[in-house]
């Protein structure tokens, strides 16, 4: 076993700032680098590389201490961990809604605890809140690496110990995960991106380097060419991946690979001249504060805002986490990781997270302290999700865990019958129609799936199963002979396969086919309107609203593409909008608001669309009593 050299290496810093900067630029601009999140297995190949190599050098020369080693993982770890935790309490304090400071506080303690990962691989589900309202989201790699070094040392003194290679253990336990990883990635991608068994092959790619790799300081054409293919393999996944990718599975090879052949090469010519160059090393120092502090930043002045970041704020709030990285690292991080080891400064930094564990779980238990609120800014800012009542995984199924629709999905006995075929939006629409279905004589037939858009011959990123879930319900209602097929979803990607779909329909089962358009899209969520509205003039929010919500202009494409094929096209914008805005609420209570989030109506929304547009759904039929 060669063992690796304590000098200093400029270039791994430079390694580093093209990490971080990959993960900077996919947050805050991710049209210019779809596939920038593979900067974090970057830095977790760097990472198993450095510590696996000081742990080794260290046991080698009979001088590896546990505590010494833990000590060193607490200094460099939590000063920077501990002030941005405390600075997302405060700002949670200043803008969120109950709700979502109920998760931020609990989101604080997984990160405090070193299990943010565990935390969102529990949260993880189609109506959970949507990953740019997390301010902590990235947190989740610091959790894998930290789970990573509880064991990772504990196996090297026993492996050393027992005197056995600890090159072959690592290449085992590397296979062995990486091999899991690729088991995995297609049942359950979520817990193979968040465990970290199943990541653990990308530390253990860093850590065999620095086990086996005799490293020169003498430029060759080999290291040349090793850190051009590095810098290649690397900056192909940044290109050809991006967030719909399955991820990590055989595609994490690309950046992992790249990693370890530039970090195999510290002589050559890329890496002397540009991961040297003190630009990068710079960034590179600071790379970990920057990394803790350009996530929130994005998220908190995101709420903020009624309407989108600019490219122009965006890259002012980069900037501005620079400033904050850098001050981090020098007033905070320095001071307390560099210079002689006391006793204190871990006693205190001990306290300090243990504090901000324990302040999350106060935010908690004290239920987002709502009393921050007006009773009725409080309620109606809070209303949540209604899946229930949309017969979640029943006849709207989750596609990663539902594969049929209950039989009570169809009123077989009732007619005409209104099949509802669409994604999470159409679901939304039961409570209406169930209500509706008090004065009017009509069968429902429920066919849901969420995030699957109702289209043919399409497959949707993001839901695997959506094509082959969409053919079994043309099957079904091919067999079923329904009267009306009712499409409804979010859908502005597909106007030339909504066509054809609802031309097939028509075909294969003679129905009428209606397509209700989309519903208003409130950017941040409905409630967080009626929440930043109260914070900026201390009222309620108007019953009709144009500031955080889309326009209707899809309405007039899915007209003109609807009409040759024969289906009849419904405006819920029309419906819902106006030239003051869109409906807020009907009341002022809290169960008057019209959506519970982004694009899901309430009970009340839903019945207001759907009592004004069914007698259209029902092709003008009237009204007839359901007891006769």
């Amino acid at each position: 076993m060669s063992l690796p050299s304590q000098l200093y290496r400029p270039d791994i810093d430079g390694l580093r700032a093209i990490a971080v900067m990959l993960v900077l630029i996919f947050h805050a601009f991710p049209e210019a680098a779809p596939g920038g999140f593979v900067g974090v297995d970057v830095f977790f190949v760097i990472s198993g590389f450095l510590i696996t190599g000081i742990i080794a050098r260290e046991l080698g020369e009979q001088r590896f201490s546990l505590a010494g080693f833990y000590a060193r993982r607490i200094r460099r770890i939590f000063p920077a961990l501990i002030v941005v935790l405390a600075v997302a309490l405060v700002a949670g304090w200043l803008l969120m809604l109950p709700s979502a400071y109920v998760q931020l506080g609990s989101d604080v303690f997984a990160s405090a605890a070193f299990l943010a990962n565990i935390a969102l691989l529990l949260q993880s589900g189609y109506f959970d809140v949507e990953s740019a309202k997390k301010p902590l989201l990235h947190l989740w790699s610091l959790g894998i690496e930290e789970q990573f070094y509880l064991f990772w040392p504990l196996l090297l003194i026993l492996v050393a110990r027992l005197r056995l290679k600890l090159f072959w253990i690592a290449a085992i336990l590397g296979a062995a995960s990486f091999a899991l990883n690729l088991v995995l990635i297609g049942a359950n991608p979520v817990a193979t991106f968040y465990l970290p068994f199943t990541r653990a092959f990308e530390l253990l790619a860093g850590a065999l380097l620095a086990l086996g790799w005799s490293q020169t300081g003498k430029p060759t054409v080999a290291s040349d060419w090793r850190a051009f293919a590095g810098f290649a393999l690397i900056a192909l996944a940044v290109g050809l991946y991006d967030s719909h990718s399955q991820f990590p599975g055989w595609r994490a090879a690309l950046p992992v690979v790249g990693s370890a052949l530039l970090l195999s090469a510290p002589a050559a010519w890329l890496n002397r001249s540009l991961l040297a160059s003190r630009p990068m090393v710079w960034i590179g120092l600071i790379s970990y504060p920057l990394y803790l502090w350009h996530w929130p930043l994005l998220v908190f002045f995101a709420l903020i805002k009624f309407s989108p970041l600019t490219l122009l704020e965006r890259g002012l709030i980069l900037l501005l986490s620079v400033l904050l990285a850098c001050a981090t690292y020098r007033l905070i991080e320095k001071p307390l990781r560099f210079g002689r080891p006391q006793p204190r400064k871990l006693v205190a930094l001990g306290a300090s997270i243990v504090l901000i564990a324990a302040l999350g779980g106060t935010v908690v238990w004290g239920r987002g302290y709502d009393f921050r609120l007006p009773p009725e800014i409080r309620a109606m800012a809070g209303v949540s999700t209604q899946p229930a009542q949309w017969r979640f995984h029943q006849c709207l199924l989750d596609l990663g865990r539902d594969t049929s629709f209950a039989d009570d999905c169809v009123d077989r006995d009732r007619r005409p019958l209104v099949v509802i075929w669409g994604d999470s939006t159409a679901g939304a629409l039961l409570p209406g129609l169930r209500k509706v279905q008090e004065t009017k004589n009509f069968g429902i037939a429920q066919f849901t799936s969420a995030s699957c858009v109702p289209v043919l011959n399409v497959d949707v990123p993001g839901t695997p199963n959506c094509r082959a879930m969409n053919d079994k319900v043309f099957s079904l209602i091919r067999d079923i002979r329904p009267d009306i097929v009712l499409m409804h979803g979010t859908w502005d990607r597909y106007p030339d396969k909504i066509a054809e779909t609802a031309a097939a329909l028509k075909r294969e089962t003679g129905a009428r086919v209606v397509v209700l358009g989309a519903v208003p899209t409130w950017r941040r969520g409905l409630p967080n309107e009626v929440l930043r509205y109260f914070l900026l003039y201390h009222d309620l929010l108007p019953a009709r609203w144009s500031g955080g919500v889309t326009s209707g202009w899809f309405d007039a494409v899915m007209r003109d593409k609807l009409a040759p094929a024969g289906a009849d096209f419904v405006s819920a914008w029309d419906v819902l909008c106006n030239g003051e805005g869109c409906l807020t609420r009907i009341g002022d209570s809290a169960g008057d608001i019209t959506a519970s989030d982004g694009i899901h109506l309430t009970e009340k929304g839903s019945a207001y669309l759907v009592d004004a547009v069914i007698d259209r759904v029902l092709d003008g039929r009237k009204a007839s009593d359901p007891g006769k």
